[in-house]
């Protein structure tokens, strides 16, 4: 019909940063509402779990009800958790720095997803890639078919929190560490590319209180992603949107802050309206 405006192909790119990608579910349930779905997408670590998810038909309101309903009991999630851990109080003596918390990243899927995830890339609606890191060879790797699941966990695999993935002979670990937002990974046939930003933390003011083990490690990979995301956003011939969340205030393991992550990306919904309006109209 003449002078019918024609839906723009988006590649949607969800990055990294822990509890603050919940930002992303404001993104997901825009898109949802402008009955516009992604030619492609591609995650990393965080944007790789809700990635996967939706891909797989989870709509973005049922993975905000589910966030919120599923950060609202600390003693549930502390239970499912403790079901998850791999690691061993005894390692800590038999085998030196051994972590004895240390989850599996496939049983937090199976217990922190509103639904199980399909078995293969192959079952999802929307191609998906995935990114991890090769710990060994030091390289960035993508997974865009196969088993979905050990994937998802592979990009997920934060060091000394999530177990690392063994997987087509590949030792693996979280994908922010080489890839924490992935525009390189959009191939396909998008017109446009929209890129959800969500690995910075907040800056603070100076201190002379030295920070714990975990704390500093989180603190450097959020530093290393950031840079990382500022170098390689560039890097793609076709006009990228690259949304930042306004979630520097939380922190990567701020899950039980769902609710105020979500209020404080609300925001999200206006930008991305905007974005395909433009597109739209040219």
């Amino acid at each position: 019909m003449k002078g019918r405006k024609r839906k723009p192909k988006i590649g949607l790119v969800l990055g990294s940063g822990g509890a603050r990608g919940l930002a992303h579910i404001v993104v997901l349930e825009t898109l949802d509402r402008l009955k516009i779905r992604p030619v492609e997408m591609a995650g990393t670590s965080i944007g790789a779990i809700l990635g996967a998810a939706y891909a797989s038909g989870v709509s973005g309101a049922e993975l905000r009800a589910h966030a919120i309903r599923d950060f609202r009991n600390r003693t549930d999630v502390m239970t499912r958790l403790f079901q998850t851990r791999v690691g061993r109080f005894v390692d800590m003596f038999q085998q030196g720095l051994a972590n004895p918390v240390l989850v599996d990243g496939e049983g937090i899927l199976e217990r922190f997803l509103p639904r199980p995830l399909p078995e293969t890339f192959a079952e999802l609606s929307i191609p998906l890639s995935i990114i991890a890191a090769d710990f060994h060879r030091l390289d960035r790797v993508v997974f865009t078919e196969g088993a979905l699941r050990p994937a998802v966990a592979a990009s997920m695999a934060i060091p000394g929190l999530v177990r690392p993935v063994v997987y087509r002979d590949r030792v693996m670990v979280d994908g922010g560490a080489v890839d924490p937002l992935p525009v390189r990974a959009i191939s396909g046939e998008a017109d446009l590319i929209i890129a959800v930003d969500v690995s910075r933390a907040a800056a603070r003011e100076e201190s002379e209180r030295i920070p714990n083990a975990v704390e500093t490690g989180f603190r450097v990979f959020d530093l290393m992603q950031a840079a990382l995301a500022d170098a390689q956003a560039s890097e793609n011939s076709r006009p990228i949107y690259r949304l930042k969340a306004p979630v520097e205030g939380f922190n990567a393991l701020d899950f039980f802050s769902a609710k105020g992550i979500l209020a404080a990306s609300d925001g999200l919904a206006g930008a991305v309206e905007a974005i395909i309006a433009q597109a739209s109209a040219t």
